[in-house]
């Protein structure tokens, strides 16, 4: 009895230098491979459990250090391989430089992040522009021919510049026409080639159209002057009939032009042009009132 019996100054000291615990903390245990014995070279795994403290408790730096997994088995040469290393008994540890795939991060280089956007860009505005011009492509205008009237017709004798005498004409006629523009989404520049009124290859007047702009889904009646004063015939009008320089039957003429029309369809990249050819057969008839209009209506051709 007296070997188990303890001074009350023992008693002291013991409480004094014991730690002071928490009641009831549970404690986690981690298994973690240590090397026990050697037999004949070979190494044999075994696992201790290390307690850890709850993570409400205040663990010792030497329980932190054990809580971690150690492998403590050989390695044997070679068995390193896809960032992993293996021991006799299977137990794999992952290194930090295999967490990456080597060939997982390829891609486009910065350096082609550029060009490539160029490419791009003049791809799609390229594509943007041809959808603009065949959109606008079957959208023609469209010319229809109304009428022209004679103001004064006459035959005279006369003589050229080189002094040749020959019949001379001169003529002046109004000619009207319709424009309209189909467009739907872009307006017009409109002009045209010379109004030629001729007499079989003889060209007696002509007139040009003033240009305009006629905006989508637009139309507008224009009217032409042709003239010509004073046109030597050489013997071109030796059918004519004619009486004190009028003529007494009736002649023949052609009325020849192209309508010309520009649209700015994406400023001056995509610019559609619109070519309208007329062709008109008139017949001047001198028995009719001067000034009044000729129709035509059915007399005219529009490619």
């Amino acid at each position: 009895m007296s070997m188990h019996a303890k001074t009350d100054s023992e008693v002291t000291s013991l409480t004094a230098s014991s730690p002071t615990r928490s009641p009831q903390r549970p404690v986690y245990y981690v298994q973690s491979p240590s090397r026990d014995s050697h037999d004949g070279g070979k190494t044999t795994n075994s696992f201790h459990s290390t307690p850890v403290l709850s993570p409400s408790g205040s663990p010792s730096r030497q329980s932190r250090n054990s809580s971690s997994t150690r492998y403590s088995g050989s390695v044997r040469p070679g068995s390193r391989k896809g960032g992993q290393v293996k021991g006799e008994k299977g137990f794999d540890a992952i290194e930090e430089e295999g967490l990456y795939d080597e060939e997982g991060g390829r891609g486009i280089p910065r350096r082609c992040y550029f060009p490539a956007f160029v490419v791009g860009f003049f791809v799609l505005f390229t594509f943007f522009a041809l959808v603009l011009w065949g959109a606008a492509r079957p959208q023609k205008p469209v010319v229809t021919m109304r009428s022209i009237a004679f103001d004064q017709f006459v035959v005279n004798a006369g003589a050229d510049a080189s002094g040749v005498a020959t019949e001379m004409v001169t003529l002046n006629a109004t000619v009207k026409f319709n424009f309209r523009n189909r467009g739907t989404f872009f307006g017009v520049h409109v002009s045209s080639t010379p109004l030629d009124l001729a007499y079989t290859e003889l060209t007696l007047a002509t007139g040009t159209v003033k240009k305009f702009y006629q905006s989508r889904k637009g139309h507008r009646t224009v009217s032409v002057n042709v003239q010509g004063v004073r046109i030597p015939l050489y013997g071109g009008g030796v059918n004519w009939s004619s009486e004190n320089g009028k003529l007494t039957a009736p002649v023949p003429l052609n009325l020849n032009f192209t309508v010309k029309a520009k649209a700015y369809v994406l400023g001056k990249l995509v610019k559609p042009k619109f070519h309208r050819k007329v062709s008109c057969a008139v017949v001047y008839s001198p028995t009719k009132v001067i000034n009044k209009p000729i129709s035509l209506k059915n007399s005219c051709t529009v490619e």
